[in-house]
């Protein structure tokens, strides 16, 4: 009956409000898509004067109307309005009032709530105060007592504040707008006049903490500076790039300290258990400036630990790493120093400006310019600077065959400028030459094309070390290698190139170069092209009175005038006596010419040059040349247009194959620059 009365006076309604309209409009959907009451609760409000009258205002999400059910005198419910009440007179006892909400197409909800009426003042009051997680200014609070029927909550912020009403089970909350000490006052009441009370002491508080972003307009960012160092946070000047955040830091370094710089206190210990990898956007006025940052204890500066990096970019946004991975984690640290361009006064110009934001512990290194650089990357900025005509720019590989099938490559034009025009790239951290053995794919149009790599200390250019290289083939590419073993100790963290250093470039052809693939490694390669100057152990397996050994060239003239050959003695054995020379890498047979140097005692003296399969010998494949010259260094080639498809990884070497040798000076040749193209 009750459901039926609730239609017929939702019927009435809708055809008042259809009656109002010009335009008749039946369409009812919206109806059938009506959510069920949801969230259903009431608060008790009992009047302190023992007579027991509650107010109940219910509550709950989609209701169009409540009933309520007292749990006491009356069976019949009392249909409530939402945002209205109802009131009713209890004796003392504990009842269950039951709440239906319905909504507009009268499907209902409905829950029991306990409600307790006494006129004892409430005991036993507990409350919970605590900080809400995602927000700093935020207090969420719950109650719970004896003989309580609700409670009413004072945050202390307001002197005239009007209390908020709960009961037990709910939580409530409010929104500091400082921070600050206030006094929260939770009353509980009974239907008597008596009430029960708590107060605490609720400290609001910004802390600065791990990450910093200063985006927060409540955080004091309490930077103290020093030595002519200062930090303000301001509104992001250079919103692009990596950092479109709205707030950032700023670092100027005036004078007159070369340590100057500034350190904030956090809220707390940085926690170094999972993370020890500091990263930190920074925008810097040029390439090369140093950045220091160091942690310390709170009241003990002698406990520190500290990393440099170094600017990459100039007048753009990039990250920088600094690995704390060695830091002793079993002292405490809450103290975060910055120091700019550590060892040098700034002037305060925008020279010794900076910008720095989002500072924080990861777990990872940010994409850094660090050897090894093979160029692939899209999101680095490879920033070389060019000088005196050189200019180097990261292209697509244009020639992705051979030893160099990657993607992208280095393109280094000679334009017309000085003989040493030539590009350099500044690394965000210096080299480890642990390994001294530095290696790049080099693309030259030509044979004979000199590469210099140089390496430079970016604070101090002076400090430098440089080793030179020859292009041994044309038009492909090919691993090119230069000796560091007598690298001074020091800090390098830039890279020069020079090719043809002496000459002067056109721009042409002829003076565009590709690089790839540039990196330290330990050992000098065994692999074509030999040319033996490389202070390693050859490893020549004689066999049959063959014997091979790398010596100090004995006729530097004419083609010749490296400082190390092999000298080949055919002593008395078998007339195939020889050695061969196992190699790092196979033989790339992308050029089918073997080249290679010799100095024979006599003309016609016959080369046998074979390449194998150092696991399968079988596999193999060998060609002659004869000498045509006595006493003197002559080229000889050897045409391995015919050679099957296979890896080959072993040089063996046969002089006069047929003729036992007699290890005389007539059987003593010298060999040297094996190489294919």
């Amino acid at each position: 009956m009750k459901s039926i009365s609730y239609f017929t006076g939702l019927v009435f309604m809708l055809a008042i409000v259809s009656g109002c309209k010009k335009t008749p409009n039946d369409d009812l959907s919206f109806l059938e898509t009506a959510k069920n009451p949801d969230k259903i609760n009431a608060l008790f409000e009992i009047t302190q004067d023992n007579s027991g009258l509650v107010t109940i205002t219910p509550s709950g999400e989609g209701v169009a109307s409540f009933d309520v059910l007292y749990g006491h005198g009356p069976t019949t419910p009392v249909k409530v309005a939402p945002g209205k009440n109802t009131q009713h007179t209890y004796p003392e006892g504990v009842y269950n009032v039951k709440l239906v909400g319905y909504n507009l197409t009268g499907k209902t909800t409905e829950v029991t709530k306990q409600l307790t009426v006494t006129f004892r003042a409430p005991e036993n009051l507990e409350v919970t105060a605590t900080i809400d997680p995602s927000n700093n200014y935020r207090l969420n609070v719950t109650a719970k007592a004896q003989y309580e029927t609700f409670f009413r909550v004072f945050f202390g912020e307001n002197p005239n504040e009007v209390p908020k009403a709960f009961n037990e089970g709910e939580t409530v909350s409010h929104i500091y707008s400082s921070i600050g000490s206030y006094t929260l006052r939770v009353v509980a009441l009974s239907g008597g006049a008596a009430t029960t009370e708590y107060t605490q002491t609720i400290n609001i508080v910004d802390p600065v903490l791990l990450p910093l972003t200063f985006e927060s307009l409540t955080i004091p960012y309490d930077f103290i500076n020093f030595g002519g160092g200062t930090v303000t946070v301001i509104d992001n000047p250079q919103k692009n790039g990596i950092n479109t955040s709205n707030r950032v830091g700023r670092m100027v370094k005036n004078p007159p300290e070369p340590w100057g710089g500034s350190v904030i206190t956090l809220g707390e210990a940085i926690n170094f258990s999972a993370n020890k990898i500091f990263r930190m956007k920074v925008f810097s006025p040029r390439v090369g400036a140093k950045v220091l940052l160091k942690v310390e204890n709170l009241t003990d500066g002698g406990i520190f630990f500290e990393q440099e990096a170094t600017s990459t970019v100039a007048n753009s946004w990039e990250e920088l790493g600094f690995d704390f991975s060695a830091i002793n984690t079993a002292n405490s640290y809450q103290k975060v120093v910055l120091i700019f361009d550590l060892g040098t006064p700034g002037d305060g110009t925008a020279n010794y400006t900076w910008l720095f934001d989002d500072l924080r512990l990861t777990n990872t290194m940010p994409g850094i310019l660090a050897l090894p650089l093979d160029f692939e990357s899209t999101s680095l900025t490879y920033n070389w600077f060019d000088f005196d005509g050189g200019n180097a720019t990261v292209i697509n590989n244009p020639d992705a065959s051979g030893s160099n099938t990657s993607a992208r490559v280095v393109r280094m034009i000679k334009n017309a400028g000085q003989p040493w025009g030539g590009s350099f790239l500044t690394l965000s951290q210096p080299m480890n030459f642990t390994n001294k053995v530095f290696r790049m794919k080099v693309w030259s149009p030509r044979v004979g094309a000199k590469v210099l790599l140089k390496v430079e200390n970016s604070a101090n250019p002076a400090q430098n070390f440089e080793a030179s290289a020859e292009a041994t083939v044309a038009n492909r590419w090919e691993d090119i290698v230069f000796d560091y073993s007598n690298i001074p100790a020091g800090t390098y963290d830039r890279v020069v190139l020079i090719f043809d250093l002496g000459t002067t470039g056109d721009g042409s052809a002829n003076f565009t170069y590709y690089l790839d693939d540039i990196r330290l490694e330990s050992t000098f390669p065994v692999a074509i092209p030999l040319n033996f100057e490389y202070p390693i152990t050859y490893g020549w397996f004689d066999f049959d009175g063959g014997n091979a050994t790398v010596i100090n060239n004995p006729d530097a003239s004419g083609i010749n005038t490296s400082a190390k050959v092999v000298r080949m003695i055919k002593n008395a054995g078998q007339p195939w006596g020889g050695s061969f020379l196992t190699l790092s890498t196979p033989i790339d047979f992308t050029k089918k010419n073997f080249r290679m140097k010799v100095w024979s005692p006599r003309i016609g003296a016959n080369v046998l040059l074979k390449v194998e399969n150092s696991a399968n010998p079988g596999q193999n494949f060998e060609v002659s040349s004869s000498t045509t010259v006595a006493n003197a260094w002559q080229e000889l080639t050897f045409d391995y247009s015919g050679i099957p498809a296979g890896t080959y990884d072993r040089v063996v070497l046969i002089f006069d194959l047929g003729t036992p040798g007699d290890g005389s000076s007539n059987f003593t040749f010298y060999f040297d620059d094996l190489r294919v193209n």
